[in-house]
């Protein structure tokens, strides 16, 4: 029975001793990491503002991972294809990437998408947020945006703007406004930016909403109303936000860091650690200025709140509006 016993025991030990050795490699790799250069995918082509940001940021991050961190282009699809290929990748920590604002809080909610930002992305860190706006001709009739809603209320219909998407960030908040306003704006939808700021130029347009090219303000070509952004911009000092205009309405336009559901807690934190850090180099401060996207930070527990708190609110909005699919 003695004999019995001990050889149970003995048995039980082996497989405990088996089990933990077992575990010995994983917890080392996720110690070790980054043994390897982590890829860093953006969502939208080289060359372009969100690119260079992100370039500015992979840059000084990487001093403190201690590994360089690879850019990887993957336009497409409104940037869906990009967050598709972050959502699929290996949990490891070794692929991560950019999830541009609308991919999160508007198309999955349009239309069928191989992933759910609720449930298949980790939210790793936001590091900066677009500029979003309302923009007129310098030579427009409207000097605030009070003038454009007092101009659209009496004329029904007549009050038209641009965006880049027929159905995007900028122009369901523009709905939300004229719904509160009792307005009737006609939406004007664009391949991009450059092109709704074109037809502003051009006098097809009354004004434009979301993202806008500097030079065309610092050139006097363009007024902006009304800015998008949640606090007061420095550099444009006598333009007043949305919210202090008295719309409590968020626009969730940021540049992040995420990666695939599953990620190790201690993978999270060096991530996040690394590119906490990287905002606060003069280098990175200095470039962010120059392409004039300013720097908003939230670490992950505070990104992945902000993220599901307007992932459900614009969800209802959708739905209310009757454009859910």
């Amino acid at each position: 029975m003695g004999v019995r016993i001990r050889t149970t025991f003995f048995l039980c030990l082996v497989l405990t001793l088996s089990f933990v050795q077992l575990g010995h490699p994983q917890e080392r790799e996720i110690a070790r990491y980054p043994n390897r250069p982590v890829t860093l995918i953006v969502a939208f082509s080289a060359g372009g503002t969100v690119d260079l940001a992100f370039r500015l940021l992979a840059k000084e991050a990487e001093k403190y991972l201690g590994q360089p961190i690879v850019i990887l282009n993957k336009a497409g699809g409104g940037g869906t294809i990009g967050v598709s290929a972050i959502a699929s990748a290996k949990p490891d920590g070794y692929t991560v990437g950019q999830t541009p604002g609308q991919t999160v809080f508007v198309m999955p909610f349009l239309e069928k998408l191989p992933y759910n930002p609720a449930k298949d992305l980790t939210f790793i860190v936001q590091f900066a947020e677009a500029t979003f706006a309302v923009v007129t001709k310098s030579d427009s009739p409207f000097l605030s945006f009070k003038d454009l809603i007092v101009h659209g209320r009496q004329n029904p219909g007549k009050l038209t703007y641009g965006t880049n998407a027929p159905t995007g960030i900028a122009n369901l908040i523009m709905e939300q406004i004229a719904r509160r306003e009792k307005v009737q704006l006609t939406h004007i939808p664009f391949k991009g930016s450059p092109e709704a700021q074109a037809a502003l130029l051009g006098g097809h347009i009354s004004f434009t909403a979301g993202e806008f090219n500097y030079s065309l303000v610092e050139s006097g070509q363009v007024r902006v109303l009304a800015l998008f952004s949640e606090k007061p911009r420095s550099d444009y000092p006598q333009t007043p936000t949305l919210k202090e205009l008295g719309y409590d309405i968020p626009c969730p336009v940021f540049h992040t860091v995420c990666g695939p559901k599953g990620m190790p807690d201690a993978i999270v934190r060096k991530l996040e650690d690394a590119f906490g850090r990287a905002t606060k180099e003069p280098a990175f401060i200095k470039g962010m200025q120059e392409l004039r996207v300013p720097i908003v930070y939230r670490n992950s527990k505070e990104l992945n709140q902000y993220v599901a708190r307007n992932y459900e609110l614009f969800g209802k909005l959708i739905t209310e509006m009757g454009l859910a699919k």
